[in-house]
């Protein structure tokens, strides 16, 4: 007679059941995917003034800041991937106010801190197509803001800038750009008030903020009618000299590099209560201003050998620094050892005006005008901001020029602080920049995008 099966049955039933139970049970207590970052044990500098957040907790998510507390007491979420940073200075992803973006120097830029970039003039097809290809990620590199091609007068300055000669022009020009989808609108150095009335009236109709680099026109004039930022400090020493600013026009009407030479010379004539009535005026128009001290710092000691064989300089491609030409761009401009003496007698009122202008509460946006000869991507905007401190700001007021500040000029809401719901763009510091700010340099880490890097590693690519 066969063996029965059938009283082994319940048993072998009530044996899976309770295997599938357990399965259950181990699953149901498994970690679930990582969707998290946290940076844990980090001392925040905010960028909003408040005071440094210490052994604190960044809770990253899907590209955003989630949650910013202390750490004692706050349970960190079981999907986080945790990153210790303890003891280190953790500020907003660096934003560079001022600079001619160039595909090399995308991972130089994110290594050095910087996670977004100004830019204020490149080839306009090609620069709005890299800025979307960006956006895109896939790639280490910042967010790029662009004007894309600059607008001039005629004939224009650079070949790939844009000349206008009357209002209807100035409107096309700003209407191409609205279509191609610039951020904002750049003006160089041959527009004149009656040009530039025009243009901001038609770039008001696409709420399209104006910057300008000014030659024909002064600072106050342009303020007045509307400009939303000033590069280089342009136009101040031809509003301060009132009757006198018809030579500063003569000398930009005889070329590019004489009108340049001429402004830089007269900061040095100026006196300090004209200076100071100019930004004075300026602050109370809610005009920015993107003063790029280290361009006018470094080309005033083009004759410095330290200058040329900085360590910043080994961070640029030899194809790149060949490119840069010096010696075609000294004689091109004429320069010597004469004019570069010059330029250093200026830069004390430089300081000087700049430090009016934050008393006056006048906006500061840190910029470097990268990467233009000897401007080095990223590491030219630590530069910028230590040369800011030297001018009279704290290390805090410093910071916010390349934060904030820039975000605000950028309508760019999202950026330039450390807070729930703002884009995660940050940077780990090894050392407190707000005691040195020289330690802005110390960059351990940078997020962008919400993606974590290290430093040295992104380096050891170049």
């Amino acid at each position: 007679m066969p063996h029965s099966t059938r009283n082994s049955e319940p048993g072998t039933r009530n044996f899976f059941r309770a295997l599938l139970c357990l399965i259950a049970l181990i699953s149901g207590c498994a970690p679930k995917h990582k969707d998290r970052i946290a940076l844990v044990g980090g001392n925040i500098i905010s960028g909003a003034g408040d005071a440094v957040l210490r052994d604190a907790v960044i809770v990253v998510y899907q590209g955003r800041i989630e949650t910013v507390a202390p750490r004692e007491g706050f349970d960190i979420p079981k999907t986080a991937t945790e990153i210790d940073v303890t003891g280190r200075w953790i500020i907003p992803g660096l934003i560079d106010g001022h600079t001619h973006v160039q595909r090399w120097a995308m991972g130089r830029y994110v290594a050095a801190g910087v996670t977004s970039v100004r830019d204020l003039h490149g080839q306009g097809d090609s620069i709005l197509a890299l800025k979307e290809e960006v956006s895109l990620g896939g790639e280490v590199a910042p967010r790029i803001y662009s004007a894309g091609a600059m607008i001039d007068g005629i004939p224009p300055t650079y070949d790939d800038a844009t000349g206008i000669r009357n209002g209807d022009q100035a409107r096309r020009a700003v209407d191409a750009r609205a279509v191609a989808g610039v951020d904002y609108i750049k003006v160089y150095t041959k527009i004149t008030p009656d040009l530039l009335k025009p243009l901001l009236d038609e770039a008001g109709t696409f709420n399209l903020k104006v910057t300008a680099h000014l030659g024909l026109t002064d600072a106050l004039t342009a303020a007045k009618l509307g400009v939303a930022s000033i590069e280089h400090m342009s136009g101040v020493p031809e509003a301060a000299s009132g009757n006198g600013a018809e030579k500063f026009y003569a000398e930009h009407r005889k070329s590019f590099f004489g009108g340049w030479n001429f402004f830089e010379k007269s900061w040095a004539r100026l006196d300090s209560a004209s200076l100071t009535r100019v930004a004075t005026t300026l602050a109370d128009l809610r005009v920015s201003v993107v003063p790029t001290l280290v361009l006018h710092e470094t080309y005033s000691r083009l004759d410095d050998p330290a200058v040329l064989g900085s360590d910043d300089i080994k961070s640029v491609p030899d194809s790149e620094v060949s490119r840069w030409n010096l010696p075609d761009l000294k004689t091109r401009a004429g320069w010597d050892d004469t004019q570069f003496a010059a330029f250093r007698a200026s830069r004390p009122n430089q300081d000087l005006f700049l430090r009016a202008f934050r008393s006056a509460g006048g906006h500061i946006v840190a910029g470097t005008d990268a990467t233009n000869q000897m401007l080095v991507p990223g590491w030219s905007l630590h530069t910028e901001l230590e040369l800011l401190v030297n001018a009279g700001l704290t290390p805090e007021d410093a910071l916010e020029t390349a934060t904030r500040n820039t975000a605000l000029l950028l309508g760019a809401d999202s950026l330039g602080l450390v807070a729930p719901g703002k884009l995660a763009d940050l940077v780990i510091l090894r050392s407190n920049p707000l005691t040195d700010i020289r330690n802005t340099r110390s960059v351990e880490r940078v997020m962008v995008r919400g993606q974590l890097y290290l430093a040295d590693s992104l380096r050891a690519t170049f």
